[in-house]
């Protein structure tokens, strides 16, 4: 298993991830070094365990977010398609109307 040094708030890590992976750690990493560096830039030294959990909540407060945003798209997406089937059937029944008419008609006017 490949092992990764990543560093966060001026301290190194040596971390385990699954190959291929190294990259994709090494930048999610980044991302949370930045963000601890964010916010003590904006809070000062409050102690680098309590910058590190302040960034964990603000990633877990976009996560949540993030996931009720997709559930609010994957019911909209539900709604629609249910109104496209909807449709799709009123359609097909309008389509029979027609179809029983022009039959009607041409029976009528070829007599």
């Amino acid at each position: 298993m490949p092992h990764v040094s990543v560093t966060i708030a001026g301290k190194s890590y040596r971390m385990a991830c699954g190959a291929g992976e190294e990259s994709h750690l090494e930048a999610l990493a980044g991302d949370l070094d930045k963000r601890v560096a964010d916010m003590r830039g904006a809070f000062g030294e409050i102690g680098d365990m309590r910058l590190q959990v302040m960034a964990a909540l603000t990633l877990v407060d976009e996560l949540q977010e993030a996931r009720r945003r997709i559930a609010e798209m994957e019911r909209d997406a539900a709604r629609e398609a249910g109104e496209q089937a909807r449709l799709a059937a009123g359609v097909g029944v309008a389509a029979e109307r027609i179809d029983r008419l022009a039959r009607a008609l041409s029976g009528h006017t070829g007599g």
